[in-house]
């Protein structure tokens, strides 16, 4: 039987996980969160922490034979027992599917909601928006589920049901108020079933469902953010007359060094002459502003046609698109491949139409007038699964289709299916 320590933070909803695993399998786990055993900031940074965990992150899992784990999926998985896992192959693959929904289905659409109401994320308005519809998609796939299920995956409790409620506990607590999480009640019974297991309080204790739903404060948010020293007034002189020194060089940190030794890479977009359109200016806008009054409008007013192109794609393969979520993974995927292009582009991919029936096409805004991903490696893994037509920014064509994509409203002609969700590259 395992048994070792487990540093983290308070109420770290990641090391839950862990901590519920272990409640089931009898596993003997100490929890260090506090000073002096663990103290978040700097135990975390000294070499012995780092030599053992060399991303510094937590949780961490240290066993009292030496063996060392990050990443919270795979400790709460070693501190599981086979019940928990999956009795057979085809439970223990489940498992994992439940594991891996939590990961990319849940927890970055709750993060994005979520973090603005605890001070810790700045709102934005847009995103917010986004992240709501994001996890009604998750709740309606749970709820489907769990419609003949009392559990995730078999009868009991497992490694799936601790991973999934984890991953929607601040949710349930900060911001699913009755009226938005009344649809889903198969979901909230089984929450509620879970976090009432003797297993779960022991963690958790008293797991108090959210009775109006948090909105962002402002105030919080800067009482968060680190504050700067005003200088005095004779420090302001007297730094007047002394000679201007260069700063201190700060010290790195090993992951810093190893970046900072890394060769830079070539700026792909080097060879074009500098635009003066503003693609962050018309971001700012687009996320935080009435997209049809204000975004559209100024996308237009100052489109450079020279500087940039617009091309519309379409997925080559609708016959291999199955449950819609599994659709939209493969949109989020290559946006998260093509993160570096961010600064040179903009795109509203849009899922058209039903399970086992729908179709993939978007709007795509690139710096230059060819496609962008020829201009680095690291982009060309998606693109060739999509047949790309470059258009008109004169024709009326072009700006039906950047208004319906943009907006994610309109007839969609060319299409003929209906709109299920979109997904924004910024």
């Amino acid at each position: 039987m395992a048994a070792g320590t487990l540093y983290t933070y308070p109420e770290n909803w990641r090391a839950f996980k862990a901590q519920i695993a272990a409640q089931y399998s009898g596993a003997r786990l100490k929890v260090a969160s506090s000073s002096p055993a663990f103290t978040f900031g700097q135990t975390n940074r000294t070499p012995a922490f780092l030599n053992n965990f060399p991303l510094g992150k937590v949780p961490a899992y240290q066993g009292d034979d030496g063996f060392c784990l990050f990443e919270s999926n795979a400790i709460a998985h070693y501190l599981s027992n086979d019940a928990l896992r999956g009795a057979t192959p085809q439970a223990t693959a489940e498992v994992m599917q439940w594991v891996s929904f939590a990961d990319s289905e849940i927890i970055p659409p709750a993060s994005a909601w979520v973090f603005p109401t605890l001070g810790i994320m700045q709102f934005n308005k847009q995103a917010t928006e986004q992240a709501k519809e994001d996890v009604k998609r998750a709740l309606a796939v749970l709820n489907q589920h769990l419609n003949t299920r009392t559990f995730l995956v078999g009868e009991r409790v497992s490694l799936a049901d601790i991973t999934v409620v984890c991953s929607m506990l601040w949710l349930y607590k900060q911001v699913l108020e009755p009226s938005f999480r009344q649809p889903y009640s198969n979901v909230t019974r089984w929450f509620v079933t879970c976090v009432n297991q003797p297993q779960f309080k022991a963690v958790l204790g008293e797991v108090k469902l959210c009775e109006k739903m948090a909105q962002f404060d402002a105030k919080k948010f800067a009482e968060m953010q680190p504050k700067k020293e005003a200088a005095k007034p004779q420090e302001k002189k007297e730094k007047k007359k002394e000679e201007k020194k260069p700063a201190p060089e700060e010290e790195m940190d090993d992951c810093d060094a190893v970046l900072a030794a890394e060769p830079k890479a070539k700026d792909p977009f080097a060879h074009l002459p500098k635009s003066a359109f503003v693609m962050d200016e018309f971001k700012r806008k687009y996320s935080n502003e009435d997209t049809l009054t204000v975004a559209l409008p100024h996308f237009w007013e100052n489109f450079d046609r020279e500087g940039y192109s617009i091309w519309y794609a379409v997925y080559k393969y609708p016959e291999e698109l199955t449950l819609t979520f599994k659709s939209c993974n493969l949109i989020t995927g290559m946006f998260q491949r093509l993160d570096k292009l961010r600064k040179n582009a903009f795109a509203s991919v849009i899922l058209f139409g039903t399970n086992n029936d729908s179709n993939i096409s978007g709007i795509w805004v690139f710096r230059g007038q060819e496609l962008a991903f020829t201009l680095c490696q690291d982009w060309q893994i998606d693109y060739e699964s999509y047949e790309w037509r470059k258009l008109d920014p004169n024709s009326e064509e072009c700006k039906t289709m950047v208004k319906e994509y943009f907006a994610w409203e309109g007839d969609f002609k060319h299409v003929g299916k209906a709109f299920n969700q979109g997904k924004i590259f910024k």
